[in-house]
Parts: structure tokens; C-alpha cells; sequence
């Protein structure tokens, strides 16, 4: 029945129609009456950009994560959590999990993938969220709206990694919501990062038994312990370990995660990498470093070790590497659909990273789509109405920029233009000096002029389907229309043998 219903959602997604990318919504979805009314934030208001300077300090003065971490680490084995941070669900040898990546803006962006989530999420082990859980500054008294409300009817546990965001707040929120932690005692920091330091805020503890409420069945609790043993982890299971990392604000991994890494690393089943940055992303190759020298792929590439895939988060869209490392391919993978704003994919050039070729490469949304939404969404907030591409207009572009054929079929013949030609310049199509916001580096400062609240809104997730031969992982998508919602369309899917790994 599962392949079946994948084999459906393959013929509804977005490679085959403009309806399956929900550019044509034939009625709105019923995530609207699931978010909440009160407005969410703003990234040009005053007050967040100061809540959010930690990420500036960072590159500044240096990032603290580290010691930070080790901390709380410090504190959690005090606390008698589980000494290699080991989480064991009772799975058996097969299960199926979920895993959703920068989900918690509140907004329209994060409530359009509840829906789909419920529907794919039913029979699942357990949930992952991977990186940045809450925007804009980690605060353990927004956890309500972010997590546990929507969320509030997945009948499984949710682990999570923190991302930057949840690190703004000096990761303070994210130990107490997942790991049940008290808070660190004050230690100083002497120079112009202490004196600016944004460090955790009291949480209201009636506020956030309140929240806690709303995921409170049996069902939905961390496995044999009350919560999740840290910021790190590994979730295990006959068949496959999960191993989940935690990034902190800049991308390092400091020395004692990374002996833990190394020590769970040996162990011999096969393994996926959950990580806050990932490896591969943009056509670029950009691992975290550890601070004892070496990258985070030099062990995921090891042989002994046995990865078959690297998951990561904070880039807000979906994308598949699958690199060639000796006799045997590790999936690198770009998952942070899960909430917040898009970032484009029409930026990334044709790929050649890590000798993946073009045909080989996936990404969600479509590089055409992404060109052709931006173009609709500041054609409209700019009164640009030449920078207007369609969806058939912007695939042909793509595919004149990338050299290949257009992943859909085009209904119609398109005659490019110079219009669409500038158009898409300034929208970051061509390398060009002036070009409006569609990239990560304006995440932090002008993301509401990439948000939107209403179809289509392009978030995904994955579903992971585990046996003792095989890992499947499927991006779903959540376009914000009923029928996505109904059945969620499969915009990629790859099997992974788990048997000949060596």
C-alpha cells in the first residue's frame, strides 16, 4: 500500500503539473484554521534584531557554542541522562520516522505543513526536527504557538537538534522544552562579547506547563526516559542509527562532541547524520569544521563508519547530492522545508559539486518555480509588473541558464524574451551585482520580504521508511492547497541499500 500511495504522490507532485506545484489551488487548504491569529514577528522590527545579535557577536568576537555546550553536557550527565546521549524507541527491525527541518516561524509558512505531516505521519516511530525549532531567538516562552500546538496531534515523540536561532537564546529554551534541563548558573565573560551577550530568558513556567499540555499523552513522550538526553544524540535501532549533531551558531563541532561522534560512529549499522548545517548545499561543498582539526565529512565519509546519508538543515528548501565516496554513494541532503520562508533554488548553477552531475542533482521547488513565484511576489509588492514570469516562462529561462530540459513538460511553446531575460537577472538567476532578496544572506534582515501566507508555499518534509535492507527517504511537499494536504505530492525519492556497505 505505501508504494502504491508513493507512486501517486510521484504522478501528482510538481514534476508533472503546475497544479501539483499548487500554482492552480482549487480550494485553500485547512491549515488556515489551525494557526494562530495573533500576528507573528517582524525581522526589521528593533527589538528582533536585538534579540538576534548573537549571531552578529559571533562572527565578531567568536562563537561560545562550544564551551557553552559542553556545559550543559556537563550538566546533563550530572543529571544522570545516558552517558553516549543514546535514545532507544522500541521500533523493531522496520518503522517508518519523520523529519522536518527550520520549522517554528508560527506563520502560515510552518501551519501549511501540519496537514500533510498528519496524513504521512500516521503509524511513524517518532519525529525529528532538524535545526532551528523556534524563530527568531530560541525563547523558551514561545514554544506554544511554535511547537506544541502544531504538533499537538502527532501521536509520537519529536527529537530535535537546535539550529542557530535556538542558540540565540543560549540554547536555554531548547534544553528546558527537550531536555527537561534547569538553567546554567551565570558564569561570566569578560570583553565586548559578555557585556553584549544575549543570554537565556526566564521562562514562565505556568506558560510553558500550559504549552507542555497540548503533547502530553503517553504516546507522545521520548522513549523509555523523560526527555531527550541532550543537544546531541543517537536515536538507535536494530537496523539504523540516527545521529543527531548540534552545529551551535557558526557551524563548529567542538572536542567532545566530536569524540563522542567518533565513538558512535564504530558502531557497525548502518548510519544517517542529522546535522543543524549541511555538507553539500547550494552546489557548494561547506561541512563543519571540527575544532580539532578536520571536517564533520571526514568521518561521515570513513568506511568504518557506515553512513549512507547526511541530512541538514537551515537552508529553507530541499536539495539531494549523491556524491560518489570510493565504491558506494552517501546522500547528502538539504531538508529545511519545514516552516520558515523559502529560500530560492532558481540561484544554484548548474551542478558539478562533489562530481554530481546536473541530471543526478534534486531539488524542491523546481529552479523554475522559484524564479517564477519571486517574480509574482515582487512584481506584486514592488508594482513590477514586467518582472512577472509564468511557470512555463520561468522553467524555459532555467533551462537556458542550466542546459538541460525542463524537469515538466511545457504546455506550450515559450518565446524568451529580453523581458524575462532581465527579469531574471535581477532576480538572481545570472550573477549580477543588483538583485532582489532571495538568498540566505538575507535570512536574518529582510526575510518578510520572502515570506508569504498564501499558496503555494513550497515547504516539504521527509518521510523515512527503514528495514533491515533498505532506507527509502521521500521528500513530501506542502503546497497549501486541500489536495496536497489530502495526499501529499512525492517530489523525490531514493532507496539506499543498507545490506553492502562495505
Amino acid at each position: 500500500m505505501e508504494e502504491i500511495a508513493a507512486e501517486r504522490g510521484k504522478r501528482a507532485s510538481s514534476r508533472v503539473s503546475e497544479e501539483g506545484a499548487g500554482w492552480t489551488c482549487a480550494q485553500i487548504g485547512t491549515f488556515t484554521r489551525l494557526r494562530p491569529d495573533k500576528q507573528g514577528f517582524s525581522w526589521l522590527n528593533v527589538r528582533t534584531l536585538w534579540r538576534s545579535r548573537n549571531e552578529v557577536l559571533a562572527g565578531l568576537f567568536g562563537d561560545p557554542s562550544g564551551e557553552v555546550r559542553a556545559r550543559w553536557v556537563a550538566s546533563q550527565r550530572e543529571r544522570e541522562a545516558d552517558a553516549e546521549f543514546r535514545i532507544r524507541p522500541d521500533v523493531g527491525e522496520s518503522f517508518d520516522f519523520l523529519l522536518l527541518g527550520d520549522t517554528g516561524e508560527g506563520d502560515a509558512s510552518q501551519y501549511a505543513v501540519v496537514p500533510g505531516m498528519l496524513k504521512a505521519g500516521q503509524g511513524t516511530a517518532f519525529a525529528v526536527i532538524a535545526s532551528d525549532v523556534l524563530y527568531p531567538a530560541g525563547s523558551g516562552n514561545e514554544y506554544g504557538d511554535k511547537f506544541f500546538r502544531p504538533y499537538q496531534d502527532y501521536d509520537a515523540p519529536i527529537y530535535a537538534i537546535p539550529g542557530n536561532h535556538d542558540w540565540y537564546d543560549g540554547l536555554g529554551g531548547f534544553m528546558r522544552v527537550f531536555c527537561d534541563a534547569p538553567p546554567l548558573k551565570p558564569r561570566p565573560d569578560r570583553g565586548p562579547r559578555g557585556l553584549l551577550w544575549r543570554r537565556p530568558e526566564t521562562i514562565d513556567e505556568r506558560v510553558l506547563a500550559e504549552a507542555r499540555e497540548l503533547r502530553s499523552r503517553p504516546s507522545q513522550q521520548a522513549a523509555g526516559q523523560a526527555a531527550q538526553p541532550g543537544p546531541y544524540w543517537v536515536i538507535e535501532s536494530p537496523s539504523l542509527l540516527v545521529v543527531g549533531v548540534d552545529t551551535g551558531i557558526k557551524g563548529a563541532i567542538d572536542r567532545e562532541q566530536t569524540a563522542w561522534l567518533r565513538r558512535v560512529s564504530l558502531d557497525p549499522r548502518p548510519k544517517i547524520l542529522v546535522t543543524g548545517k549541511p555538507i553539500y548545499t547550494r552546489n557548494e561543498y561547506k561541512p563543519s569544521k571540527l575544532e580539532e582539526g578536520g571536517t564533520i565529512d571526514d568521518i561521515v565519509r570513513d568506511p568504518r563508519h557506515r553512513y549512507v546519508a547526511a541530512i541538514g538543515g537551515d537552508v529553507h528548501n530541499y536539495q539531494r547530492y549523491p556524491v560518489k565516496v570510493g565504491d558506494r554513494v552517501i546522500h547528502y541532503i538539504v531538508s529545511g522545508g519545514g516552516g520558515a520562508f523559502m529560500h530560492a533554488t532558481h540561484t544554484i548553477r548548474r551542478v558539478d559539486v562533489g562530481g554530481v552531475h546536473e541530471d543526478d542533482y534534486r531539488s524542491y521547488p523546481l529552479r523554475g518555480d522559484s524564479l517564477s513565484f519571486y517574480s509574482h511576489l515582487y512584481a506584486k509588492r514592488l508594482r513590477m509588473k514586467w518582472i512577472g514570469l509564468t511557470p512555463d516562462e520561468a522553467a524555459c529561462i532555467m533551462a537556458e541558464q542550466i542546459k538541460n530540459t525542463p524537469v515538466r513538460p511545457i504546455d506550450r511553446p515559450v518565446k524568451v524574451t529580453a523581458r524575462m531575460r532581465w527579469a531574471a537577472r535581477l532576480l538572481g538567476s545570472w550573477p549580477w551585482p543588483f538583485r532582489l532578496p532571495v538568498g540566505t544572506v538575507f535570512q536574518h534582515y529582510l526575510s518578510e520580504l520572502s515570506d508569504w501566507d498564501t499558496p503555494p508555499f513550497f515547504k516539504q518534509f521527509l518521510h523515512l521508511s527503514v528495514t533491515p535492507d533498505r532506507l527509502t527517504v521521500r521528500c513530501l511537499a506542502a503546497t497549501g492547497c486541500l489536495q496536497q494536504e489530502l495526499e501529499p505530492p512525492v517530489e523525490d525519492e531514493v532507496v539506499i541499500d543498507l545490506t553492502d556497505l562495505s
